[in-house]
């Protein structure tokens, strides 16, 4: 598990005896998959970091309509804002295959701050960085059509996970059309429909579980801006 949250950037600039220190201190927990991992609006002291499997940070309005904020995958970790500030979580999590999580109490989390104060550096790098992202997509959803939604949910997944090959950047195992009208606030039918006319275009290529955009310079110029 030390060799593990190596890996991990939030724990990247700390020594053996810290990460052995981390791992005396966190324990793992598996969840199937559709299980929720935590719930909105409930207290929590608890930060996860997902050694296996994949997981959706989700809401649901008051009318059952679901919106996915982000997947998240090996080696993200997640509950890091009511760890801090001590308030009730702000969305769901919500196992989308089955995963294992690594979970550190608020207090220990405390203490190691504390004492390694470039894991908060790390860690305010992080939020911010998610920041941009919700407010990149809460103006998309205001500007933006379907087509330019989806072209930028595709680049962020190529930029968060995607793997660089000769044909383009591959985005492996991505997420199902439903999850994808999740996050671009629209309907399973037209996410097909739009990923289909992006493949027309020579945009992607879709090959069973993955996608490769074939050149996100391009997508992002004619679609995303």
């Amino acid at each position: 598990m030390v060799n593990f949250l190596k890996k991990i950037p939030l724990f990247s600039s700390l020594g053996e005896k810290e990460l052995d220190a981390i791992n005396r201190v966190s324990f793992t927990k598996k969840f199937m998959k559709d299980q929720i991992i935590l719930l909105e609006d409930e207290d929590g002291d608890t930060l996860f970091t997902i050694t296996k499997g994949k997981v959706k940070v989700t809401s649901f309005s008051e009318h059952g309509k679901e919106v996915i904020f982000s997947i998240l995958y090996d080696g993200d970790f997640f509950g890091d804002m009511s760890l801090l500030d001590g308030k009730p979580r702000s969305a769901s999590v919500v196992a989308i295959e089955d995963s294992e999580v690594r979970l550190i109490r608020r207090t220990d989390f405390i203490k190691l701050l504390e004492n390694h104060p470039g894991i908060a550096l790390t860690l305010l790098e992080e939020l911010t960085s998610r920041l941009r992202k919700a407010d990149e997509r809460i103006e998309s959803l205001a500007l933006l059509d379907v087509t330019g939604r989806m072209a930028g949910i595709l680049l962020q997944l190529a930029e968060e996970k995607g793997d660089q090959t000769p044909e383009g950047v591959v985005i492996k195992s991505r997420p199902t059309h439903q999850e994808l009208a999740n996050m671009a606030g629209t309907t399973r039918e037209t996410v097909t429909r739009v990923l289909k006319q992006l493949e027309v275009k020579d945009y992607i290529v879709i090959s069973g579980k993955n996608i490769t955009i074939v050149d996100p310079e391009n997508l992002k110029q004619d679609l995303y801006l």
